[in-house]
């Protein structure tokens, strides 16, 4: 089995040149400069537009007239005025109106951006009230967690310490009071202490001696 011979490709079809023609400047719109100029004014105070200055074919049977802008802050902007007509038929239309800058118009300057534009003084200042800021704020929040801090009271002991510092606060509230008094101490009898049997400590004491002396006795 013999192999197919393999395909060629076909070569690109050379590319065919489309030579674009000027438009050509159409007699009867390039005579209205009058239909033009009414247009304008339209939009414009008539001190402010001036001579004409050129028409231009940007279609077929369609022309731009351009007029003098006599507008403060615009040197060198010119009116305009695009007018056309169908074929076969010699009526004007005015179909836009407006100002254009021309080659010798006074244009805002290109936009540089901030980083480019600005001066090194300039950024050494914009440096300086940052890092002054920065301090100012680290200053606040130093004596705010200070004066936090100094509000805050001290932690109870966990040692039973806590009835000591009770017996301090009773002892503040009255002077008179013994030291080492606490709340749960027995209170003193008024005419003398009673042996557990009820007896006087004299008759308790007695009766003792005389249990022990049968004793020493025998």
């Amino acid at each position: 089995m013999t192999n197919p011979e393999p395909e060629t490709a076909a070569a690109p079809a050379p590319r065919r040149r489309v030579y674009q023609r000027a438009p050509k400047l159409d007699a009867v719109l390039a005579e209205a400069i009058e239909r033009a100029r009414q247009g304008v004014l339209e939009i414009a105070p008539a001190d402010q537009v001036g001579r004409h200055v050129s028409a231009v074919a940007e279609g077929e049977r369609l022309v731009v007239h351009r007029f003098e802008a006599r507008v403060p802050g615009y040197g060198g902007w010119q009116w305009f005025a695009s007018v056309a007509r169908v074929p076969r038929s010699k009526h004007v239309t005015v179909c836009e109106v407006g100002l254009l800058p021309s080659g010798q118009s006074l244009l805002a300057p290109d936009w540089v951006p901030w980083s480019e534009r600005v001066r090194p003084e300039e950024a050494a200042e914009a440096r300086e009230a940052e890092a002054a800021e920065a301090s100012t704020d680290a200053e606040a929040s130093t004596e705010a967690s200070t004066e936090g801090s100094a509000g805050i009271p001290a932690p109870m002991a966990q040692d039973g310490s806590d009835e000591t510092s009770d017996a301090a606060v009773v002892s503040e509230e009255d002077p008179e009071a013994p030291e080492g008094r606490s709340g749960d101490s027995a209170e003193m009898p008024e005419h003398g202490s009673e042996s557990a049997a009820g007896q006087p400590d004299g008759e308790a004491g007695a009766a003792g001696s005389a249990d022990e002396a049968p004793e020493a006795n025998g």
